[in-house]
């Protein structure tokens, strides 16, 4: 996937050290009730789409900006499904990153599902019931979104415990 400038811009200061980067995922749904995905150049992995927030950018936006440049898909975003940190991971480069990844339930208003830049091998429409193979965390986006009507899922928070003399 193409780094962002902004994060370029970022790495020359702090090298391959820890990024925290906000995110977004469009979990996008067409009148049959299929899900578009993509199959990712960087991995070949099938994937839900997703991208990086732009400095000043909307989430929403950010969610309908990737889903149109990733797919050719135009959306209509419907609401936030979920809301959760991933895991720290090290791209192949050596990059160190963290998301905060915001996902939304996405309703497909126009356009043709195909292979809109370099991100993707391919695009397609498939049935909640025939996914090909995806990510753990991308099964929980999915779920969070399925339900037209559910309450945003937030990732339950570990519990803290405080040490010390109460003042």
């Amino acid at each position: 996937m193409p780094t962002p400038d902004f994060v370029r811009e970022l790495r020359k200061h702090v090298g391959h050290d820890l990024l925290w980067l906000s995110g977004v995922t469009a979990v996008i749904f067409d009148d049959d009730g299929r899900v578009l995905l993509h199959q990712r150049s960087d991995t070949g992995t099938w994937s839900l789409i997703s991208g990086i927030l732009e400095p000043g950018e909307q989430p929403a936006q950010a969610a309908a900006r990737e889903a149109y440049e990733e797919t050719g898909v135009h959306v209509v975003v419907e609401r936030v499904a979920s809301v959760g940190a991933g895991e720290p991971m090290t791209y192949p480069n050596g990059d160190v990153v963290q998301y905060l990844d915001i996902t939304f339930r996405c309703r497909a208003a126009g356009g043709t599902a195909r292979v809109n830049d370099d991100e993707s091998l391919a695009v397609d429409w498939f049935p909640p019931d025939a996914l090909p193979p995806l990510r753990p965390d991308q099964h929980g986006r999915l779920r969070s979104a399925a339900d037209r009507d559910a309450a945003t899922r937030f990732t339950p928070p570990a519990v803290h415990t405080h040490r010390g003399s109460r003042s």
